[in-house]
């Protein structure tokens, strides 16, 4: 009797954001990472803990990709030309109206992004591998052009996250709002392009869910064969550091990815961690 084939592992690329927004986010990250329970970070470089943050990046494994996270919509701008209109970054939802009415000042906006970058630049001395966006900024009209065109000025153009596929379990509004905020449009031009992205994007919740490991297992399900990106924001609050919105989120997250659970439904799943982009479309 012939043996069945043995299935082939799916891949998925495991992403914490926000790194260097705060420091217990910062350290939970730099330690999943080096016990590699991720295959990928992004970084927040406009962040008063940045500069602290940078040097827990030395020596991570080389199967952890460091990108930067777009941050245009939290905090302090970091470039002078942006700061003297936007003194403090708008909200998520005053930059998403701007920048669909054609409102968005886009050379301060241009001078900004390339702040963070020479930020990220100076203190890992090299270029992203993957760009996105805090809250998906990244894929505004406006933005998406000037943060496509950055990326092509790179001697090695980085990856850019795609949010059009938002498969699986979640909260299915949140889904809706991120795939119809310019996601398909982003996606068109990556295509176009030649561009590498991901082709599925995971990790989509309300922040309120109790039991991060059933989504987590969800998101598994909904995994293709031809692989997906899970985003994720794990991270401890730690004495003195300002109120964050999602901190109880956070710390279940770091928990299950910390835990030796992880790894049972990773191999249960017959899913293994490692970078999934792609530059055609996904099948």
């Amino acid at each position: 009797m012939t043996a069945a084939p043995a299935r082939a592992q799916r891949m998925l690329a495991l992403c914490a954001d926000d790194f260097g927004l705060a420091p217990g986010i910062s350290q939970a990250i730099a330690a999943l990472a080096r016990a590699q329970r991720l295959s990928a970070l992004s970084c927040i470089t406009n962040s008063a803990s940045w500069a602290r943050a940078a040097p827990l990046l030395h020596g991570l494994p080389a199967s952890v990709e460091v990108g930067l996270h777009i941050n245009l919509s939290e905090g302090l701008p970091l470039s002078a030309s942006l700061a003297k209109i936007w003194p403090r970054l708008p909200g998520l939802g005053e930059l998403l109206a701007r920048s669909h009415m054609g409102l968005l000042p886009m050379d301060p906006l241009r001078d900004e992004v390339r702040a963070q970058l020479d930020a990220f630049r100076a203190a890992t001395g090299a270029d992203p591998v993957h760009l996105d966006g805090h809250q998906h900024v990244h894929q505004f009209p406006g933005l998406r052009s000037l943060i496509l065109q950055l990326a092509g000025g790179m001697a090695r153009a980085p990856a850019l996250r795609c949010c059009a596929r938002t498969p699986g379990i979640g909260f299915g509004l949140k889904r809706w709002l991120i795939r119809h905020t310019g996601a398909q449009a982003l996606r068109r031009e990556l295509l176009g392009g030649g561009l590498a992205h991901n082709p599925v994007l995971l990790g989509v919740y309300d922040f309120r869910a109790p039991d991060y490991r059933r989504l987590f297992r969800g998101w598994l399900d909904a995994t293709p064969n031809h692989g997906a990106l899970l985003f994720c924001h794990p991270g401890q609050a730690l004495a003195g550091e300002p109120h964050d919105a999602i901190a109880q989120a956070r710390q279940r997250e770091l928990s299950y990815l910390q835990s030796d659970a992880l790894m049972e439904d990773l191999a249960q799943a017959e899913v293994r961690l490692g970078p999934v982009w792609q530059t055609a479309a996904g099948h």
